[in-house]
């Protein structure tokens, strides 16, 4: 597997996540229906929201089908969700290439051994604290958060900090509350 060593995460617009193990912590619970449940993390949704109103893009690439990830996904306005994916280099790759992107300008997310071709097909791999060793091994930037538990907010918090992005993110909230 190749990786550059010197990845530059100012040059990243589009954020990439697998779901289970990142914006979940992994766990996959059923109700006495059968329907599947998830838990996401408020500070990721917060996070996520705030990479896409200062002009980054999110898309979610995952292996699984899950209704409550797609509900999660519209509230936060990410409207390009690919499910059931079994090959997500190619699936990545597709991506880039729709978007008009260069693969340095894209950042992926994945805590485990299936995530880690999309390492390859992007400029800058992010993993959480609780992604398996070879892939934590294998990233630029390892969350000291686990996924489901803010590893998504603090992998965007790298990302904008690099531009000086979360600084405005920041401040907004900053002077607000000075003001009051």
């Amino acid at each position: 597997m190749t990786i550059s060593a010197q990845p530059d995460p100012s040059r990243v617009s589009l954020l990439a996540l697998d779901c289970d193990g990142v914006l979940t912590n992994g766990t996959i619970g059923y109700d006495g229906h059968g329907v599947e449940r998830k838990f996401f993390h408020i500070h990721d949704g917060f996070a996520i929201r705030a990479w896409i109103r200062e002009g980054g893009s999110v898309v979610v690439v995952t292996g699984r089908h899950s209704p409550a990830l797609c509900v999660r996904m519209a509230e936060l306005g990410v409207d390009e969700v690919h499910e059931n994916v079994p090959d997500k280099n190619a699936k990545l790759q597709e991506i880039i290439a729709a978007h008009g992107l260069m693969p340095d300008q894209v950042a992926f997310m994945g805590d485990d051994l299936p995530d880690l071709p999309a390492f390859e097909a992007c400029g800058f791999a992010l993993a959480p604290a609780n992604a398996a060793p070879e892939v934590r091994e294998r990233a630029h930037f390892v969350t000291s958060n686990s996924g489901g538990s803010g590893a998504v907010r603090e992998a965007i918090e790298h990302l904008m900090h690099s531009t000086g992005r979360w600084s405005q993110v920041l401040a907004r909230f900053v002077d607000q509350a000075d003001r009051i």
